[in-house]
């Protein structure tokens, strides 16, 4: 007799779960509340039921600096859509935390595990060309120096500082410098187009914009003054806009005299002195705005989402110590871009005296072997990347155990799209040494962290993330119910919408120059997270719980979710079929569910992305078809498959289905400034029409 939910292969353990800090963690709270926790179910229920003694005993495992105190961690009658303030009385500040250790003597700041010889930052250009470092005392230095031409130049606190940077020292040195004067913190990636980043800046009115005076990727410097000049055109009507500083990004730097409000990062600093005295860190409450990250804005305005400095601090504790081991001794190489979230993830070990590799290019220049040759040179314990890389080492026949000493390595982590199963198992049969752990993890930009994400005590096995990260209080509701109405939780096993039941720190503070209160009716953050289901979190994914081994599979975007003749499904499982049986042939996939306004039912279309010398024919798609109804079913069968010259993708290489499934449904939409090739989507417009394409009968 078979069960109606068999376990998946199990890929991973961890040989002593005994020995990691989660399960320290779990020892310390049995200890003192006099508890039997012994299972990461256990501890999990613990943060859920015990919220205040879970969050609070994580603030104080921080070990950060901070000033005040607190009688309440939180108003644990407050519902998460009334955003409650945590750890009232505390104050904080993020570049303290990052620069200097507490000193458990006598809780002041300490180097203790941030010497000034450890180098904190290695910088590595695309192709591993040049190479640069720092120790965490030239990056205390730099940063305070920084920090005091921000005061001269009229940076206060609350302020806010942009960046349109590489993933860079210099980045990292703002980045720093404005937290350090309790200013706030938004980026932009240099690949970004100038309406991609006026879409974003112009939110925010900064004070200042910070932008590299070239770019390098793809194996091509790009000169950056003529974006840079249109940027200060377009931030003209900004009232606090003071200018834009430009970075030297090689070895000469660009002359931009010319460019209207202009000044070089020289320039900036000499405002200061030469050896000016690093200015005071500035502490801010808690829940006070830290940075402002964005949506990806794929069909109209990102949301300008605020987060606090306590959120992202003890939600990276958490996170990076409990759920990834990051420490002292770590060494990370996270892929970004400093316009994506996973940009504090690159940053982020150097909060606990660790080493961060930056690395500033193509991930594929000169090949797709460079991440993995870096990782190797550098001996990382932590190589964070995206299920899109790893197809393309699948598909490349690139095995990076047999190409490279990976022995050091211990984690890989994986975001941005949903990862299939049978890159699981390639990354232990083929790609990656056997002991290290492959931490599958989703989240995002809305919450700066992971509803779903690994975790050391624990199996991992074939397809989705570990679990739900801790204290966050994850939940399946059926996706069938219309918008505002109370949400029904289904059965572990059964798909539906990802939902968040309570409060937890790391959520927006709010959304910059929203309605007030902070997540009213009527307001961006309310219509984005509450509108939904009442009181709940809706964070848009359609996702399904394993009823035995509490995996949470992310099959797709709530909005993408297809469902023709009723029958639900995510396109991350039309993909799996893709890639596990034509990856020879079809480079690259996009479903989409199309309904018009004239449709009774929804359509399912797939559009293929051939690969070169391959042709796009019917007895592939024929072939395609019954994969399909044998891997799923008849009724997973698109109604439609094409082929597409090109699929849209952001920057950061996701691809996105929305637009595509608006425009086929009819809709005419404006393009993102965060889609890397946003003609693309002209292609589509004529499948509005689609009957006119295939003829009364045909279908492809």
């Amino acid at each position: 007799m078979t069960t109606p939910h068999p376990i998946p292969r199990k890929l991973w353990e961890h040989p002593a779960p005994e020995t990691t800090l989660m399960h320290r963690f779990m020892r310390s709270l049995n200890r003192q509340h006099n508890l039997s926790l012994s299972s990461f179910s256990d501890l999990h229920q613990f943060s859920l039921s015990q919220r205040s003694l879970f969050w609070s005993a994580v603030f104080e495992a921080s070990d950060y600096l901070y000033s005040g105190s607190y009688t309440t961690v939180v108003d644990e009658t407050a519902t998460i859509d009334q955003v409650p303030v945590w750890f009232e009385g505390v104050s904080l500040n993020f570049a303290e935390n990052m620069l200097f250790s507490r000193d458990p003597r006598n809780g002041q700041q300490s180097t203790k595990h941030k010497e000034d010889d450890k180098v904190a930052v290695v910088e590595v250009r695309e192709g591993g060309s040049e190479t640069r470092e720092v120790t965490y005392g030239e990056v205390r230095k730099e940063a305070g120096r920084l920090a005091a031409a921000m005061l001269k130049r009229g940076v206060k606190k609350g302020d806010r500082v942009v960046i349109v940077g590489a993933n860079s020292i210099e980045t990292l040195l703002v980045y720093l410098a404005t937290t350090w004067v309790g200013a706030v913190f938004s980026s932009s990636s240099t690949d970004m187009g100038v309406k991609g980043i006026l879409q974003r800046a112009e939110q925010v009115d900064p004070v200042w914009v910070f932008m590299d005076d070239a770019a390098l990727y793809n194996g091509r410097v790009v000169d950056l003054r003529g974006k840079m000049g249109e940027v200060v055109a377009g931030l003209g009507n900004c009232k606090n806009f003071k200018g834009v500083v430009a970075i030297r990004r090689f070895e000469e730097a660009r002359d931009v005299r010319k460019v209207p409000r202009a000044m070089t990062l020289d320039e900036f600093v000499g405002a200061a002195g030469r050896n000016p005295t690093p200015p005071g860190f500035v502490r801010v409450g808690f829940c006070e705005p830290l940075l402002v990250c964005y949506s990806s804005g794929t069909t109209g305005t990102p949301k300008a989402i605020v987060h606090s400095v306590g959120g992202i601090l003890i939600n990276y504790f958490k996170e990076g110590r409990l759920h990834e081991q990051i420490g002292p001794d770590s060494v990370t190489l996270q892929y970004t871009t400093t316009g994506w979230i996973m940009y504090l993830a690159n940053v982020g070990s150097l909060l606990f005296g660790g080493k961060a590799i930056f690395y500033d290019g193509s991930p594929f220049q000169p090949d797709a072997k460079i991440l993995v040759e870096l990782a190797a040179k550098h001996k990382a314990t932590k190589l964070g990347i995206s299920p899109r890389w790893m197809f393309e080492l699948a598909k490349a026949g690139i095995s990076p155990r047999e190409m490279a000493d990976l022995s050091s390595l211990e984690t890989v982590s994986c975001t941005g799209m949903v990862l299939s199963d049978q890159l699981f198992e390639w990354f232990y049969d083929v790609g990656f040494p056997k002991h290290v752990q492959l931490g599958n993890i989703s989240g995002g930009t809305d919450i700066a962290g992971c509803f779903g994400i690994m975790n050391p005590l624990t199996p991992v096995y074939v397809g989705g993330t570990q679990g739900p990260s801790l204290g966050v209080h994850v939940a399946i509701y059926d996706s069938l119910l219309p918008d505002g109405e109370p949400g029904v939780e289904v059965p572990h096993g059964t798909p539906g919408e990802l939902v968040a039941v309570k409060p937890f720190p790391n959520i927006p503070c709010a959304f910059w120059g929203d309605k007030l209160p902070v997540a009213s009716p009527g307001s961006k953050y309310h219509s984005s997270y509450f509108n939904r289901f009442p009181g709940v979190w809706a964070h848009g994914d359609f996702c399904v719980i394993h009823p035995v081994t509490g995996n949470i599979s992310f099959l797709g975007r709530a909005d993408g979710v297809l469902n023709p003749s009723g029958v639900r499904f995510g396109s991350a499982e039309i993909y799996g079929v893709v890639e596990r049986w034509f990856a020879d042939k079809i480079q690259d996939s996009l479903c989409v569910g199309q309904r018009r306004k004239q449709d009774a039912d929804e359509s399912v279309m797939l559009f293929l992305l051939m690969k070169p010398g391959h042709k796009f024919t019917r007895e592939l798609v024929n072939e395609l078809r019954k994969k399909i109804s044998d891997d799923l079913s008849k009724r997973h069968v698109p109604k439609y498959i094409f082929e597409t010259p090109e699929i849209p993708t952001t920057i950061n290489l996701k691809k996105v289905e929305l637009p595509v499934k608006q425009i086929v449904s009819g809709q005419t939409i404006k393009a993102s400034g965060t889609l890397a090739n946003p003609q693309s989507l002209d292609f589509y417009y004529q499948f509005a029409k689609v009957e006119e394409l295939v003829g009364p009968k045909e279908k492809l």
